[in-house]
Parts: C-alpha cells; structure tokens; sequence
C-alpha cells in the first residue's frame, strides 16, 4: 500500500465501530500509550474522540487502518504547542500509515496556528515509533526515568520529543 492511496479525514461518529477495537487492542496491549489496559469504551471515547480538538481516520478501500487526535499540549500559556497521539491497526504497520498520519498532523496543526508540536510520553523501547518521529524532524528535548511501566520491560524512560512548526516549510523538503 502506497502512503497516497491513504485517505485522512476527521472522525466520523460512524468510524466508531471500526476504531473501537484497533483502540481496545492497543491500549490492552500497554505498550506505548498510558491509558488503562482494561480501559472501558466510554472512557476510551470520551478520551480520544470528546477531549481533543480533533480527531482523525486513515482509511484505505473502506478500511480503518489508524487515527490521531490533535490538542493543545498545554491550556492558557501552553496553548501555543499541540500534542498528537497516534495508533496504526497491528494489520497495517510497516506500510507507511504513521508517517502519513505524522504528516498530515503536521499540516492540520500549522493551519491551526501552533507553533510547535510535543509528544510528553514516548516509551524509549518503542524504537520504531522514537525512529519515526525523528525521521520527521522532532528532537528528543527530555528523558523522565523509569516514567512508563511497560507490560514486559517494567519501569522504562519515556522521552520528551518537540519540533517547532516555525520552520515546517523549510525542513520538511530534506524528509525522507
């Protein structure tokens, strides 16, 4: 699957019953996000789909292959830097699905008008995910020892990652 065949769009109340369980899986996984293994679906909607600012759906023929939710990272004087979270379906990994996602998360938060995006918790073992997100030009600006119990490496850092957005235009032409 080619990164253009992939179509982003905001969440729609009917992608629900497709996202649910790609959200159930990976958060009963607890490897890479902090929400409760046996988080119910309530909260998980509440969390993921009522709280942030947006929502959106990566969808190739009419599969659902992953999400992220976009924020302001912090309210009041913070507001000026978003937060992202992102989850691919375990079927779609490796395609490029994240990268497009981090992409196009990218362009929503700049016509947004944030000036910087920050990921507070990524889990250092997760060496996909932190290959990722600086492959798309984020730094790692912190490391919180032993932040992040992970179901089979127990206590672990999880590192602090940021990018302005200042200079999106002139760096994104170097990305791979």
């Amino acid at each position: 699957m080619h990164s253009s065949t992939i179509h982003i769009r905001r969440f729609a109340r009917s992608d629900w019953a497709a996202l649910w369980p790609i959200l159930q899986a990976e958060f009963a996984a607890g490897e890479s996000h902090p929400q409760p293994s046996d988080i119910s679906e309530q909260a998980a909607y509440q969390g993921w789909i009522e709280s942030p600012e947006a929502t959106f759906v990566a969808v190739h023929d009419g599969a659902l292959l992953g999400t992220y939710v976009l924020k302001p990272n912090q309210p009041g004087r913070g507001a000026h830097m978003c937060n992202c979270g992102y989850i691919v379906a375990p079927s779609a990994r490796r395609q490029g699905i994240g990268r497009a996602l981090c992409r196009h998360s990218l362009d929503e938060a700049c016509q947004r008008g944030y000036l910087a995006m920050q990921y507070n918790l990524v889990v250092s073992c997760n060496h996909a995910a932190v290959r990722l997100w600086q492959d798309m030009g984020f730094d790692t600006v912190g490391r919180l020892p032993e932040a992040f119990h992970h179901p089979r490496h127990g206590l672990v850092d999880a590192l602090v990652m940021m990018r302005s957005l200042r200079d999106r235009a002139q760096r994104d032409h170097t990305l791979v």
